[in-house]
């Protein structure tokens, strides 16, 4: 998915709040909207390089979109919005061979309590799919949640509930190019990685994808392996 226009480099100089960023461009202080609600403290701190996309509409009150943020020589996506457009791009490409032969009937199905991502079709089959933004990685590893999320535990009660009639899948797409595995942030949040195991021991299929991210785009790079352990045997550093 190639980005619309070309990101400025900027360096961030705070973060009033969580969609909300102050950031120097070529000498002038621009405020930003943070399309993503995580704390992603190690990649949004005073100092950090970014990269902003000018946007314009009616209502905004800011002039630019954070897109990405650089983190010891990786580009990272920021935009927390961006899996459900990228799953659904390769999905109708062909492009991830677990999904391969679905089309995207529908996006936001509503199911139970929940609203998910999308609603992917093929033949008399249907399957409800919710995809996770990722852009936290140490070791080699990505994790999720950065911060706790009942949302996310309860998306993941509401795919166990969709096996009744359906498939599920959960799908964590890890913005960024450096992750060599998939796990739950059990540290962060062991309710969300208890929820996960669940749905994933009753059916619910589970992936990670890893991306390759660019100042031109973000597209889907590869599938990663995924690890419940608890706590995980993380790889080695390299």
């Amino acid at each position: 998915m190639r980005f619309k226009g070309k990101p400025v480099a900027a360096t961030l100089v705070s973060r009033p709040n969580r969609f909300l960023g102050v950031a120097d461009l070529g000498g002038r202080c621009v405020e930003c909207f943070i399309p993503n609600p995580g704390r992603m403290h190690e990649l949004l701190y005073a100092g950090a390089r970014v990269r902003l996309l000018e946007k314009s509409g009616e209502g905004r009150r800011t002039r630019y979109d954070m897109v990405l943020a650089e983190h010891n020589g990786t580009l990272v996506s920021v935009d927390s919005r961006l899996p459900n457009a990228l799953i659904a791009e390769a999905v109708e490409a062909g492009a991830l061979p677990e999904f391969r032969g679905y089309r995207v009937a529908r996006t936001e199905p509503r199911f139970d309590d929940s609203r998910l991502d999308l609603m992917l079709t093929r033949g008399g089959s249907v399957l409800l799919l919710e995809a996770k933004s990722c852009t936290l990685v140490e070791g080699g590893v990505a994790l999720f949640p950065d911060s706790p999320t009942a949302r996310g535990a309860r998306h993941m009660r509401a795919l166990v509930k969709a096996l009744g009639c359906h498939e599920a899948a959960a799908v964590f797409v890890v913005q960024r190019q450096d992750a060599r595995a998939f796990a739950p942030n059990w540290g962060m949040d062991p309710a969300f990685g208890e929820e996960l195991a669940s749905a994933i021991a009753a059916g619910v299929q589970a992936y990670a994808y890893r991306c390759e991210v660019s100042a031109e785009g973000v597209q889907i790079a590869g599938r990663i392996p995924l690890n419940l352990e608890n706590p995980p045997d993380y790889p080695e550093r390299s």
